[in-house]
């Protein structure tokens, strides 16, 4: 059957509620752990949109700290910085943040790597401030929030996307967790479940990022597209993905996977059997991201 708009936003509201169940920890209360100074709605752009913010925490008494930053799903067109999911990781030696960007409503693509860039910018000139390794900073995120940090991983030698403030440092990222993020939007449809999301409609989360429909504008979709811009320095990367999933096909991972080996890029890529579009109960999946996060950034304390 054919998944309408609507249903399409519950269940993708629904999977960030799930994705937030499936981690140790993060079915607590969004109230951070003691000893854990939260800074809220910081602006990484002066005077900007209101969703340009970011929220900030902070292990008390560390030095140096490696840096999770959290980037939302919700088909760009709902989430929030609000859920920040590896809460837990803010007891075992790491920072963290979780950044809002412009949704599809607000800007079409590419306001949203431009704002994910701008905050990663943000964070790193103002590293000292908040005790940051500036050369230790993780994206990690879920379904839109994955296809946003494969973007951020890809094209760190990218200078198109790097707009606004503090251009004088970096955007790029020393590892990618991607859980479930589209890639070529072009190939959706014919990847998907009997069942699954039609990404070819004018009113699917894709066309509606890129402002218009996809097969009518390929060379928007190509913009938007990470695989388009891998090249052998790019981050290490960790990919996740439920082969059963009716909202980004499995197969979307495959094929960025496939582009980053071919490059020489470190990848990483765990096949979920009979996933969907997040709630694992694989207990690989929360082993894995916790390898790999130790192996790339190095936490000063565990």
């Amino acid at each position: 059957m054919r998944i309408t708009l609507t249903l399409m936003l519950i269940l993708f509201f629904l999977t960030t509620i799930l994705v937030l169940s499936q981690r140790r920890g993060a079915a607590e209360s969004l109230k951070a752990p003691e000893g854990i100074t939260v800074y809220r709605d910081v602006a990484y752009v002066t005077n900007g949109h209101k969703r340009q913010k970011l929220d900030l925490y902070v292990p008390d008494g560390r030095e140096n700290l490696p840096l999770i930053i959290w980037i939302h799903g919700g088909a760009w067109r709902g989430g929030s910085k609000a859920n920040y999911v590896p809460m837990a990781y803010l007891k075992a030696g790491y920072a963290g943040a979780s950044i809002n960007y412009r949704l599809s409503q607000h800007a079409i693509f590419p306001a949203q790597i431009e704002d994910v860039k701008a905050a990663v910018r943000w964070l790193r000139a103002n590293a000292a401030t908040y005790r940051l390794d500036p050369n230790s900073f993780a994206a990690w995120g879920s379904s839109a929030g994955g296809h946003l940090v494969a973007m951020l991983g890809t094209t760190g030698d990218v200078e198109d996307f790097e707009v606004g403030e503090n251009l004088e440092v970096s955007s790029r990222v020393q590892a990618v967790v991607d859980y479930f993020g589209p890639t070529d939007f072009l190939q959706m449809d014919a990847q998907r479940l009997p069942d699954g999301l039609v990404h070819d409609a004018p009113d699917s989360p894709e066309s509606q990022l890129i402002g218009g429909p996809i097969q009518e504008h390929k060379h928007r979709v190509a913009i938007a597209n990470p695989i388009t811009y891998v090249s052998k320095d790019d981050a290490p990367i960790l990919i996740i993905h439920g082969d059963n999933d009716a909202l980004v096909p499995y197969q979307q991972s495959v094929l960025l996977k496939d582009a980053l080996v071919e490059a020489g890029v470190s990848v990483t890529f765990y096949r979920v059997e009979e996933g969907g579009h997040g709630w694992f109960t694989d207990a690989k999946v929360p082993e894995l991201t916790k390898v790999f996060l130790e192996k790339h950034l190095k936490p000063t304390d565990n």
